[in-house]
């Protein structure tokens, strides 16, 4: 089964996509990465996706017709932007935006970064603690630990999907990518979820190449205030190196 199945003029989620904080509301990672899919297909595609910035409104229900809107911002041949809205049950329930660049090959020399610490195979399976069901999106995930202890702030984490977005359908670089980041606050928790929130309300992505591969290395690290406000930011690997980064606003609470 997928994250989500087409149905008249729109989609419906499954039980993969459930969250951690209810079972009846979605992580963040699977709508968004939705999102992006509507991004890089609107008007045939043909321009890479390298900058989303996805507002959520309210926690994405689990129930209920979702439904897409997608238009241009700003026109352009090399650079576009676009902003869209995902509506459940009526509702929008994220507010979106993305800019998009045309495609071309240049003359440079591919910049070089530190891989992560270990590849996937060599690494730690791993389950997040905190998801209360059976089904969700931390068994439809797979998760391996390349450095760092879950708890214990920054880690780097291989992510992979175990299912694909829509039925049939080979997940873009892009959805990869996206369905990976939103989990940049999980994997380099430092609050004990028993005892606190730590929710993020946004979650801005931004690549200078798609990943190569269906692995997502997220290179995170996990910064809070006394005033309850926090920062994730993920630098986005593969096993060639960095090919973007990731950041999440956090609200954090007891409990």
């Amino acid at each position: 089964m997928s994250f989500f199945e087409p149905e008249r003029d729109g989609f419906r989620a499954t039980a993969h996509t459930t969250g951690p904080w209810s079972p009846a509301h979605q992580h963040g990672g699977p709508p968004i990465a939705l999102l992006g899919r509507a991004f890089e297909q609107f008007e045939g595609g043909g321009r890479r996706v390298m900058r989303v910035t996805a507002d959520i409104l309210r926690p994405v229900p689990i129930a209920g017709h979702h439904a897409l809107h997608v238009e241009v911002v700003r026109p352009g041949k090399r650079v576009q932007l676009l902003k869209g809205s995902l509506s459940v049950a009526g509702e929008v329930v994220i507010r979106a935006s993305c800019w998009r660049m045309r495609q071309t090959e240049l003359p440079l020399q591919a910049t070089e970064s530190e891989s992560p610490a270990r590849p996937p195979e060599d690494s730690d399976a791993f389950v997040f603690p905190f998801f209360g069901t059976e089904h969700g999106y931390h068994h439809s995930m797979e998760l391996r630990i390349a450095r760092g202890t879950f708890g214990q702030g920054p880690t780097q984490a291989w992510l992979r999907m175990r299912r694909p977005l829509l039925p049939g359908e080979e997940p873009s670089g892009l959805q990869r990518a996206l369905i990976a980041a939103d989990s940049g606050n999980g994997v380099s928790a430092i609050l004990d979820w028993r005892e606190w929130l730590f929710v993020n309300p946004d979650l801005t992505v931004t690549l200078f190449r798609y990943p190569a591969g269906e692995w997502v290395c997220l290179d995170a690290r996990t910064d809070v205030s006394a005033e309850g406000v926090g920062l994730a930011s993920s630098i986005l690997r593969d096993r060639q190196g960095a090919f973007g980064r990731a950041q999440q606003t956090l609200f954090v609470d007891r409990r």
